[in-house]
């Protein structure tokens, strides 16, 4: 076998283990799954034009911004929402340009666990209510599937997805969610809820529906805050690959550079309508895994990515997925994002002893997941994660910091 097409047949897998968490997140928020596949891979090869294709990442569509994308959505439809998720490249730029000139540590005061830990947590929980009645199979106030069925479909794909993440080995451990939507999936063609004809009507090669973003200053003003999480994840993914690699990308091709492509990718794929885009943990695991280095691969993957968005056909076909699997899937991974959050409070070793922290913390939990609003206007105004963000920001800069040590301790 040549090298070509080892280098090919890799490509091919790293799709494979990302491609079920980046069509999910269009599945779940009402994007199109071919701008997605698209837009990763679009994305991705951005993201290797910046960094001159010396670190082995894909980008691939990002959880954090599943819960503020329904919310954008329901609020201010989807024009806007597309418009302010090219825009949430704003905070992109400006980490990358701190990085560039104080270093990451800068990056690090600014965004001490502390603050990313609740935020995080904000955006697992915020739409809990929407997974459970997607579970239940609730479109809004209306029931599209016999609750019954609904409640048999959600607990398959749930009990599928934490079965293969507990159990499998190898290259299946990484891929828990897709194992867990094709149980689904089949468990919903033996109940009959799954309509074929969408499928049968579309043709086998189309262009994408690209969608038309609107620039409201609400929408953008909620959603750029949203980075903030992404932003961290990004330092933690190009640290752990670094690792994998034996490589320090923070200094070549430098961290400035990754977090730039990285910005630059999600305003370029917010721009023509598909989600915002990541750096994939589940990736830097099958490097691991593989042991297969070469950047080129994920440029293989990413064309194989671009490819697949131009088959009409399989677009049509992720869309006839039910929206009950979907839920059940849902209840993992919005619990899942908030457990990041709370292991990035106990891993930054945050005292919650210390009433500084605890006042933050609490703050920021209550006013996300209750729903605060606060408006300067009637159209423009802050909730939600966006409104946590800064109040997390401004919280730790702002409160003063308790002594270094208490009286009766200073013995």
């Amino acid at each position: 076998m040549n090298d070509t097409l080892k280098t090919a047949i890799g490509g091919a897998q790293i799709l494979f283990v990302a491609f079920g968490a980046t069509v999910l997140v269009p599945l779940l928020t009402g994007l199109n799954p071919s701008l997605a596949l698209l837009g990763a891979g679009i994305g991705t090869l951005i993201f290797q034009f910046v960094t001159r294709r010396e670190v082995p990442i894909y980008l691939g569509s990002s959880f954090a911004f599943i819960a503020p994308i329904i919310y954008s959505v329901q609020t201010w439809g989807m024009p806007a929402t597309l418009g302010a998720l090219a825009a949430a490249s704003f905070f992109y730029y400006v980490a990358a340009g701190l990085v560039k000139w104080r270093g990451v540590e800068f990056i690090h005061r600014i965004l001490p666990p502390v603050v990313i830990g609740p935020v995080v947590m904000v955006i697992g929980l915020g739409l809990a209510p929407v997974a459970v009645g997607m579970a239940s199979g609730k479109a809004g106030a209306n029931q599209v599937v016999p609750y019954a069925t609904a409640i048999s479909l959600a607990a398959i794909a749930l009990f599928t997805t934490m079965l293969v993440a507990i159990k499998a080995r190898g290259i299946m451990k990484l891929v828990p969610i897709l194992a867990g939507v094709a149980a689904g999936y089949i468990a919903a063609l033996f109940m009959g809820a799954v309509n074929f004809q969408p499928v049968i009507d579309a043709p086998w090669f189309a262009l994408p529906q690209f969608g038309k973003p609107e620039f409201n200053l609400a929408a953008i003003l909620f959603m750029i805050p949203v980075a903030i999480a992404p932003i961290v994840e990004h330092v933690g993914g190009i640290l752990a690959i670094g690792s994998v690699t034996g490589k320090d990308f923070t200094e070549r091709p430098g961290l400035h550079r990754t977090l730039l492509g990285d910005g630059l990718a999600v305003n370029v794929v917010g721009l023509f309508g598909g989600p915002p885009v990541t750096t994939y943990g589940e990736v830097t695991g099958a490097v691991m895994l593989t042991r297969n280095f070469n950047p080129v691969v994920m440029t293989w993957a990413a064309c194989f990515a671009i490819l697949l968005a131009f088959v009409a056909k399989f677009g049509a076909f992720l869309n006839t997925i039910p929206l009950p699997v979907m839920g059940g899937i849902m209840l993992l991974l919005f619990g899942s994002i908030a457990s990041i959050g709370l292991k990035t409070v106990m891993e930054g070793k945050v005292d919650l002893g210390d009433p500084r922290n605890l006042c933050i913390i609490s703050v920021v939990l209550v006013t996300g997941i209750g729903g605060l609003a606060v408006n300067f206007s009637d159209s423009f105004g802050l909730s939600g994660v966006s409104l946590c963000g800064i109040l997390a920001i401004l919280l730790n800069l702002l409160l003063p910091r308790a002594a270094a040590h208490h009286p009766e301790q200073a013995q």
